[in-house]
Formats: C-alpha cells, sequence, structure tokens
C-alpha cells in the first residue's frame, strides 16, 4: 500500500499549548457529568423518579406547604425529621396543679380512694350487691319508731324541737315600767328566769334535793309556804306546785336535759309596781325507779297494776329495748315586785303572786312533795286509778289552767 510522503497539513489544534494542571481543572467552566449521571438522566425522562420524603430537598427555598382544613404543615429538621415537642414542661405544670388541689381537698380524696377500693371489690360482671351484713352480736331494739328510749327520749314528742334547759327560757327587752327605770327591770326578769331555773331545770333539784338556792331567792312569806310544802307534803300544799322533783326510788331521770317551751312576759301594776308572767311548758325524760309501782298510803293498787310492785318493769327485761316515760309540767306562775317606796318589802326578793300546774302524765293521787310519773300504761306499773276528766293534749299551751277538775286522759305523751 502506497505511503503519502507529504501528509496533508493538519488543522490547528484549539488545546495546543493547553497544559492540563491542577489550575486548568478548576477553572474549568462546564463539568462532564459521569456515567452513572448521564444513565439516570437518560431514564428519567421515560419513568420519572418517585419522591423520596426522608432525603433533604435540594431547592435551598422550597414552596410552602399546602395546608388542609387550616392545619399548619408540621414543621422538620434539615434531614426531614419531624421536630419533637416539648413534653416536659406541660406535664410539670399538670403535675403540680394536680398536688396542689390534693393538698387542699385531702378528705374529698381521701373519700374517692376508699369509695373506689369499694366499688373495685365489687364482682366484674352481674350486678352489683352489696356485701353480707356481719352477723349480729346484739339483738335488736324491739321499740317501734317513734317510742321513747334511753337514747332518743324525745322521740315521738313535739319537744324534740324545742330548745333545751336555760337556752329555752328567752327574756323580753327590758324597758323602764312605772317606778322601775330600765335597769331594775332587768335585773328583775333575770331572777325570774334563775329562779325558773332553780326550781324546774337543775339536776340535784330534780333527782330530789331541796333547792336552797330559790329558796334564798325568795322573799319571807313565799319561802315560808314552799318550806311547809316541802316538809309536810299534803294534797293541799304539795311542793310540786312550785318545782318539779323526783323521788330517786320511784322515778329517775334519764338525762339532766329537759326540754322547754313558753313565754314571760311583764306589765306595770301601778302602784303595786311591776307584774311578771311567766308560763312554760317542761318536758322530762324517765325511767322507773326500785319502788316504782308501790302504793304510797292512800294510795289505792288498782286492779291492773303489778300487786304492790313485786313485779319487774316491763323496759327493764333484757330482751326489750330500754324505755322511758315522759311527764310534762306546764306551770304559770305570776311574780310581783312592789314599790319599795310604799310598801315594807325586801329589796331584790321574788314574791309568788299566782301559780297554776299541770302535771301531765302523772298519778292522780298526789301529796307526796315529788312528781310521780305514771308508768301503768306501758310498764305494767302504777295504781290505775280511774280517770274521770276529759282527754286533753298536754303539749297545748292555750288550755285553761285555772279551773281543772278530776284527772284526765292525756291524748300523748
Amino acid at each position: 500500500m502506497p505511503i503519502a510522503d507529504d501528509p496533508a497539513p493538519r488543522p490547528d489544534d484549539p488545546f495546543e499549548g493547553v497544559v492540563l494542571d491542577e489550575d486548568f481543572v478548576r477553572s474549568a467552566a462546564v463539568k462532564e457529568q459521569s456515567g452513572r449521571a448521564r444513565m439516570l438522566a437518560a431514564k428519567w425522562k421515560q419513568q420519572p423518579p418517585q419522591p423520596e420524603p426522608w432525603r433533604a430537598s435540594a431547592d435551598p427555598a422550597p414552596a410552602p406547604a399546602r395546608r388542609r382544613f387550616g392545619r399548619r404543615p408540621k414543621p422538620v429538621d434539615p434531614w426531614g425529621r419531624r421536630r419533637r415537642r416539648n413534653w416536659q414542661t406541660p406535664l410539670f405544670v399538670v403535675l403540680a396543679a394536680a398536688v396542689t388541689l390534693a393538698a387542699l381537698n385531702v378528705d374529698r380524696l381521701n373519700g374517692w380512694y376508699h369509695r373506689g377500693q369499694e366499688s373495685s371489690a365489687l364482682p366484674a360482671t352481674g350486678p352489683a350487691t352489696a356485701p353480707a351484713p356481719a352477723p349480729a352480736t346484739t339483738a335488736p331494739p324491739t321499740a317501734e319508731p317513734g317510742t321513747p328510749t334511753v337514747e332518743h327520749p324525745w322521740a315521738g314528742s313535739p319537744a324534740d324541737a324545742w330548745k333545751a334547759g336555760a337556752d329555752a327560757l328567752v327574756l323580753p327587752e327590758a324597758k323602764g315600767q312605772g317606778v322601775f327605770d330600765k335597769e331594775e327591770v332587768a335585773d328583775m326578769l333575770d331572777s325570774v328566769r334563775q329562779y325558773l331555773v332553780l326550781t324546774n331545770l337543775d339536776p340535784k333539784t330534780l333527782h330530789g334535793e331541796t333547792p336552797a338556792a330559790a329558796l334564798a331567792m325568795m322573799d319571807r312569806t313565799s319561802r315560808a309556804d314552799l318550806e311547809k310544802a316541802l316538809a309536810h307534803p299534803t294534797a293541799d300544799a304539795d311542793a310540786t306546785t312550785w318545782l318539779s322533783r323526783f323521788d330517786p326510788r320511784r322515778a329517775v331521770p334519764v338525762t339532766d336535759v329537759v326540754k322547754a317551751r313558753g313565754t314571760m312576759t311583764f306589765e306595770g301594776d301601778g302602784d303595786r309596781g311591776l307584774l311578771v308572767h311567766t308560763d312554760y311548758i317542761f318536758v322530762y325524760a324517765l325511767r322507773p325507779g326500785p319502788d316504782a309501782g308501790v302504793p304510797r298510803p292512800g294510795q289505792s293498787t288498782g286492779g291492773g297494776g303489778n300487786g304492790g310492785g313485786t313485779a319487774k318493769p316491763v323496759a327493764l327485761t333484757a330482751d326489750a329495748a330500754p324505755r322511758v316515760e315522759r311527764e310534762i309540767v306546764r306551770r304559770q306562775q305570776d311574780f310581783r315586785f312592789y314599790d319599795p317606796a310604799r310598801y315594807k318589802v325586801q329589796r331584790g326578793k321574788l314574791f309568788l303572786d299566782k301559780w297554776y300546774a299541770y302535771l301531765g302524765n302523772n298519778v292522780c293521787t298526789t301529796g307526796s312533795g315529788y312528781l310521780e310519773t305514771d308508768f301503768s300504761v306501758d310498764f305494767g306499773l302504777g295504781t290505775d286509778e280511774p280517770r274521770t276528766g276529759k282527754t286533753v293534749d298536754p303539749y297545748d299551751p292555750n288550755q285553761k289552767l285555772d279551773d281543772r277538775e278530776g284527772c284526765d286522759t292525756l291524748s300523748r305523751s
């Protein structure tokens, strides 16, 4: 094959004189893509790639994400991960508030805890049932509702809602009257109140003692009458007309509490000074004493009694509830305070001008100097004396006491 001796001249080489060193490479304006890059570019023209959310976007300023239903897009970090919220701070705030509320409501929280324990003890399925009651160690009380007992001596009585003791003796507002100024009237009203406490509410008097303090408050005439009735009681002059006391051998108060209700008023009486009116009902709760039902001299044994008191009272037997009986005493008493400038009187002493007493649930024959509660109906005791009067309500404050005759039957006690 022939060889040309003089070949045609070569065109000028644009890269002649170019030195391919490191400076040349760095200053190159266009870089050749790698083979893999050219392959992926050709492939993605036919089949676009699937989005890869875990990769960071190459776009330095991505378009804002669209909001759906008004919700904001969740923030992500530069690596595409969702930013975690700071949950420790809200949790600490909630715990602190819960501890504070629990400290302020310890009792309620304790009750809630115990109720939760009780409810968790019930069966998981089926209707909730109460736990079986513990076996009784004693027999249940046999007294019916409304029956007075030692624990509830006022049951079935309107006196249950009354005030007790001296709190029931409310004084009217004092004001000047006649020759007495306001302060003197206030002292007189207070002395009447003290007398009523000593003669109707004082436990020593109720248990049969002589009310020496009450006697010391009375003027010489009234004191002499009461001392005679205490020393030598008769049917016409019985100390129970003045005061309330019981023979401990026959009737024993089950409580020192006495229920009372009534009024105290005052008025001027011209030249005779000041008149104080009192009208009170006192209710006592008692049980039979060891000699209850034994007739005193002059009392009949009656057909329904216990034959002289030898039988044991029904209310004291072992298989019965400890029952009590109530005595209802109403007293109307007028106290007069004379003008010391016109009358010879003992200043500051009480003069009992008029007095009436109604003894409800008392035996018919009086004269012993003591209130004698009638235990005949519920206890199988007493004289069973015939009741010749009418049926009355002992709690009625409107019945007249100055025309009472016979021995009444009570509509309630």
